[in-house]
Order: structure tokens, then C-alpha cells, then sequence
């Protein structure tokens, strides 16, 4: 498996050059960049295909590879949204993660499918998000490029069997889980959630969780929470996942340079686990 990082690990405001640099260094293999409004550093809603493409050559002069893109814009713009309108930007915010992956060959975009609120019931999340998700799917299709969709913190798709269903159900091969692994432990167990999801999973996102906190607050640095790093890796293992295992965290708040160091020796060692406990067992 690849080690990553989110671009969202960096303060606000730093330069791409300096983002590539500094994660190589730390000894990361990709960075995953996002998609924010006009304005923003890095890929924007008025990024061409020819900017993307130079962003591609720049990573590669620093042996990062890109795999996949992020977004925070459709917390502002769901899916699941009653209003049309804010509907259609929702897609219009999709369809220029699909557009930039596609110029750039990265296969997967991570999607957060919709958010249960007073004014959205469950069901009108679920069916809303996946009539929109289904007209996205086509053009995923033509871009061969796969949609993953996020379990977060929406109140929304809340177990294994249930996400399964519901990317199932959208019945396309570009219709695929992007996993979250501290964002389910404090409703189960991510290695469950690993094996029922299986193939589906694209593209997996790390970070480490308190249950004794038990609040938004409880996201702490990786090795710090309860999340059973040996048991993820095997569960990983078994389905032949391969691809990145891509932090999510946010910036230090004093020297903020130190925190990529920090995640990729604690990635080695998330990594290392299985086989150490093998080990021991042998």
C-alpha cells in the first residue's frame, strides 16, 4: 500500500511546490489535492485541463503521484438538497472533479453523497442523492473515472451493509466506497466495514479517533485513538486492497511542518503492524 496525505494537512494558503516537496521529503508517495472555488491554491472550479496537466508534471518532478481528488465544497452544496438549484451546483462541483481527474489519469473522485438534517429526512437523502449520483454516473463513465462515496459525519449511511446496498443499487462499475476509517469507529468497527464493503472500496482515507471523547473533537493524530491498526491492515489485506492510505488531518497549530513527519512515521508503523503481530503469533 501507498502512503499519502491530503493536501487539507497543509496550512491554508501553501504553494503546491511547496506541498509536493515537503511530502516527499517526509517520505510519501501521492498527495491528494481538492477542488475549491476560484481563487483557492491548487485545483479550482476554474482550472483547466491544461492547468491540471501542468500541476501532474509538477508533482512528478517531485516522485509524488496523484490518485485521487477531494472536495469540501459540497458540504455547502449537497445532493440531497430540496432546492434544485443547490442541487445542480452539487453537480456542477462533480462533474469538475470528473473533468480534472480524467485530464490529470487519476481514477477516483471522493464524493460525500448527501446529509441527513430537520429539513432532510433519511429517505429523501437516500433517494435524492442517489437519482442525482446515477445521472453523474454516466458521465463517470465516459471519463472512466470513479465516483467513491465517503461515509462522514452526515447521519447518513450509518452501517457496512447499508452503504453496500446503496452503492449497489446505483449498478455501475464507477459507483465505489471511498472509506473512512476513524469516521465509522464511533458506530463500529472499520475492519468490519472493510470486508462487507470488499471491492467496492476505491480509495481509503486514515485518521484516528477517541471513543472516550466521543465527539467531533475525539479525531486525534494516528496511533493516539482506538482505532485496531493490525486488524485494518489484515482486513485490508484480504480484499486486496493495494492503493494509497491517504491522511486526513488537520495542521499542527504550532510548526505545522512537522505534522507530514509525523504521519508518515506513524504510517510505517500502521503498515509494519500486521506483520509484527504475525510474528508475535508465530
Amino acid at each position: 500500500m501507498l502512503k499519502g496525505i491530503n493536501q487539507w494537512c497543509y496550512p491554508e494558503g501553501t504553494s503546491l511546490e511547496a506541498v509536493f516537496k515537503i511530502s516527499k521529503e517526509a517520505g510519501f508517495d501521492a498527495v491528494e489535492l481538492n477542488v475549491y472555488e476560484a481563487g483557492g491554491v491548487g485545483l479550482t472550479m476554474k482550472t483547466t485541463p491544461q492547468e491540471a496537466e501542468a500541476i501532474v508534471r509538477l508533482a512528478a518532478s517531485y516522485g509524488i503521484q496523484l490518485r485521487s481528488i477531494s472536495t469540501g465544497l459540497l458540504w455547502q452544496s449537497p445532493l440531497s438538497s430540496p432546492d434544485a438549484n443547490v442541487r445542480e451546483q452539487a453537480k456542477a462541483i462533480i462533474l469538475k472533479q470528473l473533468e480534472l481527474a480524467n485530464a490529470m489519469g487519476i481514477d477516483t473522485v471522493l464524493v460525500v453523497p448527501g446529509m441527513v438534517t430537520e429539513d432532510v429526512s433519511y429517505e429523501e437523502c437516500y433517494n435524492r442523492s442517489q437519482q442525482e449520483l446515477k445521472e453523474l454516473l454516466v458521465e463517470a463513465e465516459k471519463y472512466q473515472v470513479s465516483i467513491g462515496i465517503e461515509n462522514v459525519w452526515n447521519k447518513f449511511l450509518m452501517s457496512p451493509l447499508e452503504m453496500a446496498r446503496y452503492i449497489d443499487e446505483l449498478d455501475s462499475d464507477y459507483a465505489k466506497a471511498y472509506f473512512d476509517v476513524g469516521n465509522v469507529l464511533q458506530f463500529g468497527f472499520p475492519e468490519q466495514w472493510i470486508r462487507i464493503l470488499g471491492n467496492r472500496i476505491s480509495k481509503v482515507h486514515v485518521k484516528d479517533f477517541s471513543t472516550s471523547v466521543g465527539n467531533i473533537t475525539g479525531f486525534v493524530p494516528l496511533l493516539a485513538g482506538d482505532v485496531n491498526w493490525p486488524a485494518v491492515v489484515e482486513a485490508l489485506e484480504e480484499i486486496g486492497y493495494h492503493d494509497t492510505l491517504t491522511a486526513e488531518l488537520n495542521p499542527y497549530a504550532i510548526n505545522p511542518s512537522q505534522l507530514p513527519i509525523d504521519i508518515a512515521r506513524h504510517l510505517d508503523v500502521i503498515l509494519a503492524s500486521r506483520s509484527k503481530v504475525k510474528n508475535e503469533r508465530s
